[in-house]
Order: C-alpha cells, then structure tokens, then sequence
C-alpha cells in the first residue's frame, strides 16, 4: 500500500465571481517527485497557496492531511514548522545580505536573543554541501548567479527541516546547465526522504524527473499519471489542453520576399565594463515574410544583440551598420527605433513590458499615443475602440480592457505586450523569448500571432532558449556564441544537434 505524505480532499477555493479550484484532490506520496502541470490559470499556485498556508484555513473548503494528521494552517509559519517549504519563482533573498544570512533569515541560530554566528556559518557549510553549492557563507547573494541562489533558497529549506518541498517554476530564469543541476539536486533529496512537489511548465523536465504527474484544468483536477508507466509528452499535453495537438506548431507555407532588414558588423561593449565586449562584428538579415531565429546559450549575446540594435538601449561604443530596405538607419534613441519601424518585445514582460498597474487600455496604446491623441490630448474613446480591436484580435482572456494587467495570466500578458507593439505598425519585429514561462496552450496562440505577422510581410527576429520552438518556428537560424554569431542553418538542415554545435563553437563557420 502507498505511503502517502500529503492528501488534499475536495479543494474548493473561490474569488468574487469565479471558482479558481472546483472539488480538487491530490495525493503525494513520501519520497517521490510528483509534478503539477496545467496551463496558465488551471489552479496550481492557487492549490500550492492552500496548502502552504497563503490562503489560510477558513477560506476555501476541503481538508487537507499531512503525515494522516488534519492541518489547518493559519499562516506560512504554520505550514513551514509542519515542514511543508513552498519557493516561488520570484525568490525570497535579500541580495545585500550574506548567503548564511540569507539562509536563516527568520530562523535565526541564536542562544538567549543573541545570533551565534559561528554556528550559523558552520550550519550554512554543511546546508550548501547538501545542494552541491561551493561558496563563501559570508558571499553576498546579490554578487552569484540566479542558478546559485535557487540552489540557497533550497539550503534556506532544508534549513527548516522540510518535509515537503514545493517549487514553483524553478529553472525558469535558469540556463540549461543550471536547469540540470538543479534536477539533479530534486533527484538527490528524493534519495534522501525529501518529498518534491514540482510546478513547471518545461514538460521535457517534468518528465526526466518527476514519479507522477498530477494535471489541473479549469480549476480541476483531471488526472494523476506515473511516467514509470510509459507516459510521454504528447499525453500530458493532452490532459492540459483538453484535446491533442497533432502539431506543437500552426501549420505555415511562408511567402519570403526581398532582404528587409541587415546588421552587418555589429559591435557592442558592456555598459558598466567598458572593456568587456559583449557582442562581435555580428551580421545578420531578415526578408519580408520570414522569420528568422537567433540560438544560443546564455551569456551568448543575444539579448545584448537585441537592446542594442533597438534604439541602442543597452551597451555602450557600439558601432556597424544598419539597413532597413536597401537604406542605412541611423537610430539611437527607442523612440527612432519605432520610428524606424523596429519594435523589441523583451524578455521581461514584467520589469521592462507592461505596467503591471495599469489597465490594457492604457498598456496597448503605450507605444504609441500620437495614434490616440490629438494636439497632445488622449482621445480615450478612440484609445479604448483600438485596444477592444486587440482583444478580439489576438483573443486576450479578460472582463474588458479596464482590467489590470497584472491580473492577468502570464499568456495573456504576453499578448498584451505583443499588441503594445503591433499597435505601432512595425516592418521588423525583434522577439526575446516571446514564450517563456507560459503553457503550451497559450504559445500555440503566441505561434500563431507571430506567423500571422509573417504572413502580412513583415520581418520577425525570433529570440529563444527552447531549440524545438526555433526548429518549429523558423525558416533560418543563425546560432550565437561568445558574442559572434557563429553559423547559419536553413530550415532544411537544421537539427537540434546541428544548432547545438555552432551554439558551442567559439569560431563562425560558413554554412
């Protein structure tokens, strides 16, 4: 008979007008990893929020067991001193504070109110030892990587005697060496006795690591599959999606015309080190119609590349050419950018995308609000007419366009950032990871967005981590390396092993 560390029973939880979980049911069992997946909106932060306390006892309906015993938990601090340690993807450090300091915040090692610090460096040691993390206790955990401080975070856990770890979307700020470690760290604590609870939406990590895999839609809980089973991607998709995607990409015949848009000789130094060159003698095109991919592991250049050539809005002594049709563009502010006919959807919808306080009236025409005003005066009739043609057009999920974006769900604001610049009627669109961090579901929606720019003959520069959506997505890649861009591969010939290898070379090689 399974050993089961946690049962969740008949889990409702409701907000004023909608039932985020609906008579959900969950069992854990001790020493495994048992995966949550569902896209954008099904629930699983809200239930991981029950369970951990955030939503306290009194506010939803159901029970929860831990170990067989009834929890009724008030607070975090109750469900952590029952070893229950939840880390969000946001994390919980202070950077200016040391790593030892970090990992005992609130848990503090001190005899009669006073910290005994020589105990506290010893503990970190042995707690970082755990993880495989070799640092100075007393390093500041604002000068590491944010690989490394996952890796803290989870010392700050085990620093608490957890009993069940509950990681929400941990490597999704990570590079694929340190998304690796850190799967390894989760199947290193379930030899040891530790219970993980993973939510994420990289299914090719869920499936390398996790025992079960529980799947939330719409608030419910649809199934709970074993991997050792024979489950693959494709199933676990299906249960998220509520159908099969015979193809993880829209189907596309691209109609490529003439070169639209050229860097040639790219150059860019860091802004703070001027010394350090960050992105070299890079040249590139893009045709009307195409998209094009830039590949490359992280530190590689890309994003450098991106902010640089729009607007010049990051790095410092930059010099070669641009082109827009034949004609050299002189632009070094955003707005010449835009004027150019450029647009940049960033990596960080959050910090550098969206006004997460405003509504998506207001983020859409953000851009541009000449096309909204008149004699400098916003015409906010047209202003909310343009931003309701968005809603439809790109079928963002919302009660109207007064909700506040940062109520919206990951998906969702992506396609809030994705209007904000289609509003400005760009000829060259530059994507950093349009995808990231949203589930399959609402990328299928973001994919077929993006060709349909394609489709009206203008220029996409598509940034991503993820070679399958590269491979799916592109009818060229070119692969960067150490700030050089290191190749170019046809969609004919390009293979995730291909692209992996001039991701990995120092040297640009002729294709």
């Amino acid at each position: 008979m399974a050993d089961h560390i946690l049962r969740m029973r008949g889990i409702t939880k409701e907000f004023p007008g909608v039932r985020a979980l609906d008579d959900v049911n969950l069992s854990v069992e001790r020493g495994t990893v048992h995966a949550l997946v569902g896209e954008n909106g099904a629930g699983k932060s809200t239930l991981m929020k029950v369970l951990s306390g955030v939503y306290p006892h009194g506010t939803y309906e159901g029970e929860i067991l831990l170990d067989g015993e009834p929890c009724a938990f008030k607070g975090l601090r109750q469900s952590e001193a029952a070893g229950i340690v939840i880390i969000h993807q946001e994390l919980a450090l202070i950077a200016g504070m040391s790593i030892a300091e970090n990992v005992f915040l609130g848990n503090e090692r001190a005899r009669r109110g006073v910290v005994d610090w020589h105990v506290t460096s010893v503990e970190t040691v042995r707690l970082l030892d755990k993880v495989g993390l070799r640092e100075d206790p007393d390093t500041t955990v604002g000068s590491i990587g944010v690989g490394k401080q996952q890796l803290v975070e989870i010392a700050k856990a085990l620093a608490k005697d957890v009993k069940l770890l509950i990681l929400d979307e941990p490597t999704a700020a990570l590079n694929e060496a340190d998304s690796q470690n850190l799967l390894q760290l989760l199947r290193d604590l379930r030899e040891h006795g530790i219970t993980s609870i993973l939510i994420s939406h990289k299914l090719g990590e869920v499936m390398a690591v996790a025992d079960a895999i529980t799947i939330l839609r719409d608030g419910r809980a649809i199934e709970t599959l074993r991997t050792a089973e024979g489950v693959d991607e494709d199933r676990v998709i299906k249960g998220m999606v509520g159908r099969d995607l015979d193809h993880r990409y829209p189907p596309r015949t691209p109609e490529i015309g003439e070169v639209l848009f050229e860097i040639e000789g790219w150059n860019v130094f860091h802004p703070t080190m001027p010394d350090r060159q960050v992105v070299r003698d890079a040249s590139l095109t893009v045709r009307r119609g195409e998209i094009v991919g830039i590949a490359g592991l992280m530190g590689a250049g890309r994003t450098e590349l991106a902010m640089s050539v729009f607007g010049r809005s990051y790095g410092s002594r930059i010099s070669g050419v641009l082109r827009k049709e034949g004609r050299e563009l002189h632009v070094h502010t955003v707005g010449q950018a835009i004027d150019a006919g450029l647009a940049y959807v960033t990596e960080d919808r959050k910090e550098l995308g969206l006004l997460l306080e405003e509504d998506i009236r207001r983020n859409v025409t953000l851009a541009n609000p000449h096309r909204v005003s008149r004699r400098s005066v916003i015409d906010l009739h047209k202003e909310v007419a343009d931003a309701e043609s968005f809603l439809e057009r790109l079928r963002i999920k919302a009660t109207s366009v007064f909700a506040k974006v940062g109520d919206l769900s990951g998906g969702n604001q992506q396609k809030v950032v994705l209007s904000k610049w289609i509003y400005t009627d760009p000829d060259v669109l530059i994507l950093d990871e349009p995808t990231r961090g949203i589930d399959v579901g609402a990328k299928y929606e973001i994919y077929s967005i993006i060709q349909g720019l394609a489709a009206e003959g203008k220029g996409v520069l598509l940034i991503s981590s993820e070679l399958p959506e590269l491979l799916g997505m592109c009818d060229r890649v070119y692969a960067m390396s150490q700030g050089r861009i290191t190749g170019e591969l046809a969609r004919r010939d390009a293979t995730q092993e291909a692209v992996m290898r001039l991701m990995t070379n120092t040297v640009a090689v002729t294709p």
